[in-house]
């Protein structure tokens, strides 16, 4: 989903051993290969499986299932005779589950190269016992890596638990209810790939608990995906992509593990394969144990994707996968453009819509997130103690404004969330419109804001000296705690919206990202801090005149601390004139 890691280790920071991480390091054998001599994905999610399991029990003290996986996306393969590097460590502990991050490296012994491979995210939850649920220890974060995965892994959290409610959303769509299957003549009759196969859960294939491993499982599922996306395409297909699935029950040694797989829809590149796998035993029912969605691709010789023939649904149910496919390509697009790439290559103004509002909230939050973690913040100026930081990395500035206020907390993050409220104290805020209330957590606003004269200077839309008058349409996306630690977030970047497009008289700008993390000193007293990361249209007017704004912030920020105060126990805030004048970059 993100990657934080990566933009870390290009600063250079040093690598401290997280004591949950767990290595392995495997030779791929050709027992371990395909016919094209690549290591079977089957077999790696096994060993990212199992390497992931032991970080989870070295946390937890106690035996532990996997009970979910994040998007995995494959960016290579896996020769025989290279080595692969797997290493997995816990990035949160909740109450009784955890997030485990997996990133596999591929290794040339020869060449002496290393890759990425992949990187996943899975969940597992401690075993259940006669006594109830394991409560886990919280895990502390000690190195700026891991203080952002740690807070990261509270939005994928969240993500992981509105997955289902996404996909029914967007399938009552009225676009995507009138999707009509499309007829072809050479179409490949969905039955034809068709794959039923049973497999006999023994003891190797479980761990020390007699529960059957969950990479075992997908291991099953990817041969059987395999060969119904062979079927279709009468070659041999390469898996890319698994979508984020969820184990709905366990399975033990002694099990019949049932494995059904199907094309449900062939797209011009790639094809999606639904799976599913039961288990039973004896003359019991069927027990659903997992459900999961690969994506294949067939490459030429240049290792560039073919052109897949057309899928002939069956009637009724061949008909729901097939367009329930179509959805879930549109939502795997949404996360891999939003989520899967780094920060600085989302477009600022990515479009909103219903199908992909809660990736986007989840950019919006962990960009901050991210920001507010950096620790090589350089103080700029201080005042009665306000202080105003700065950062510049790879050309971009961002600044932080950081004091404490006598009001609570939550009270604090109650009223900084209400961006209406924020004309009260702000004077760059000269009106701000609710566009639409998406959920308790999520807003959309049109802010309207003075134009930029020279030196960096605000002017008034009546006093206009050449300027153009900004709006900008923002997404706002608050957050409460997760956990005792975690900080109240208000985070606000750019969205483009047809029904408000760019207007006459106005100068359309872009936020990449700002907003305040609120953390709690006291039961009365709140430690605020504002981020705003440039967008490059503003950088030029804080870069050459940051010296001079500070007094600026200042103002602002003692007028936004009094207006908190004058309201700590008010529900409604008083009208308050503004006291200044500030650059528009504060949003």
């Amino acid at each position: 989903m993100s990657r934080p890691q990566d933009e870390l280790a290009e600063e250079g920071e040093e690598v401290f051993r997280n004591l949950t991480e767990v290595k392995k390091s495997q030779i791929v054998m050709p027992c371990h290969a395909n016919h094209r001599q690549e290591l079977s994905v089957g077999q790696l999610l096994k060993w990212m499986d199992s390497t992931a399991c032991l970080s989870a029990e070295r946390h937890a003290g106690c035996p532990c299932v996997t009970a979910s996986v994040d998007d995995i996306h494959f960016e290579h393969t896996i020769g025989v005779g290279q080595v692969v590097n797997i290493k997995a460590k816990v990035n949160r502990a909740f109450n009784t589950s955890m997030e485990v991050g997996i990133v596999v490296n591929c290794e040339d012994l020869f060449s002496d190269s290393h890759w990425r491979v992949c990187q996943a995210f899975a969940t597992f939850v401690t075993q259940r016992t006669t006594g109830g649920k394991v409560q886990l220890r919280p895990l502390v974060p000690c190195t700026q890596a891991e203080q952002v995965e740690h807070s990261l892994a509270a939005e994928r959290r969240r993500m992981r638990l509105v997955h289902a409610d996404i996909m029914k959303d967007l399938l009552t769509n009225r676009a995507f209810q009138q999707v009509e299957v499309q007829e072809a003549e050479k179409a490949v009759p969905a039955e034809r790939t068709q794959v039923e196969s049973v497999e006999l859960v023994l003891p190797p294939h479980a761990n020390h608990q007699v529960n059957t491993f969950g990479g075992q499982i997908m291991a099953w599922m990817e041969n059987v995906a395999t060969i119904a996306a062979s079927r279709l395409c009468n070659a041999h297909p390469t898996l890319r992509s698994i979508d984020m699935f969820h184990f709905r029950g366990p399975s033990q040694v002694g099990d019949r593990l049932v494995l059904k797989a199907i094309v449900n829809n062939a797209f011009k590149n790639s094809m999606e394969v639904g799976v599913c796998a039961e288990a039973y035993q004896g003359e019991e029912p069927l027990r659903h144990i997992n459900s999961a969605f690969m994506i294949f691709e067939v490459c030429d010789r240049d290792g560039k994707p073919c052109t897949l023939p057309k899928i002939q649904p069956e009637p009724l149910e061949g008909r729901r996968r097939y367009q329930e496919a179509i959805a879930r390509k549109k939502i795997r697009l949404d996360r891999k453009y939003i989520i899967s790439c780094k920060q600085t290559e989302v477009p600022l103004s990515v479009p909103w819509d219903l199908s992909n509002q809660v990736y986007l909230s989840y950019n919006n939050v962990s960009a901050l997130k991210m920001l507010a973690t950096r620790n090589n913040w350089v103080l700029n100026s201080e005042k009665n103690k306000v202080s105003l930081y700065t950062l510049e990395q790879k050309q971009v500035l961002s600044f932080k404004i950081e004091f404490e206020a006598d009001v609570p907390a939550e009270r604090a993050f109650m009223v900084l969330s209400d961006l209406g409220k924020r004309v009260e104290w702000d004077p760059n805020y000269e009106r701000c419109e609710l566009i639409r209330k998406v959920d308790d957590d999520d807003f959309l606003y049109r802010v309207v804001t003075p134009s930029i004269c020279r030196g960096g200077v605000s002017c008034s839309s009546s006093a206009n000296q050449g300027g153009m008058v900004q709006d900008f349409i923002l997404l706002a996306s608050r957050r409460p705690p997760c956990d005792s630690g975690d900080p109240y977030v208000i985070a606000l970047r750019s969205v483009t919206l047809p029904t408000h497009p760019p207007t006459e008289g106005y100068n359309r700008g872009e936020v990449l990202c700002a907003g305040f993390s609120i953390m709690e000193v006291s039961n009365t007293v709140s430690k605020i801090s504002y981020f705003n990361q440039a967008s490059p249209e503003v950088l030029p007017y804080i870069s050459t005149d940051i010296a001079g704004l500070s007094s600026s912030f200042y103002s602002t920020f003692c007028t936004c601390s009094t207006f908190l105060q004058d309201n700590r126990d008010n529900p409604n805030p008083k009208d308050q004139p503004p006291s200044s004048t500030l650059n528009s970059t504060l949003l």
